[in-house]
């Protein structure tokens, strides 16, 4: 890693509190651009529109519509888990691989050490 940004980052990092946040909301995001993407592309293989979706949810197409074209999006896990399962899925906790669990949760527990 080179640059000021990524020395800066490595020097936030060392401090329990920053490495905890940091490794939360990175976490968070992969975990909702992940969900969102498999959805987008489960819902273009049913060969549904995003319209039809939202309908199936009972949910404005709007709601919908921003949640697969918006770089910053938020979705609540009922959301999640009612387009899931109108797709014929479940949303489910599935075991971090050992690098995960080392970049993202001893960050997180050694905040509470």
């Amino acid at each position: 890693m080179s640059g000021q940004f990524w020395k800066d980052l490595n020097d936030d990092l060392k401090d329990p509190d920053f490495a905890r946040a940091y490794a939360a909301e990175s976490v968070r995001i992969a975990t909702i651009d992940a969900l969102v993407r498999e959805l987008d592309e489960l819902r273009e293989s049913a060969g549904l529109s995003k319209a039809q979706l939202a309908r199936a949810i009972g949910s404005d197409p709007s709601v919908v519509r921003r949640m697969f074209s918006s770089a910053s999006v938020n979705p609540t896990v009922g959301t999640l888990t009612e387009i899931a399962a109108a797709l014929g899925m479940r949303v489910a906790l599935v075991p971090m691989s050992a690098e995960d669990q080392e970049q993202i949760t001893e960050p997180m527990r050694s905040a509470v050490a």
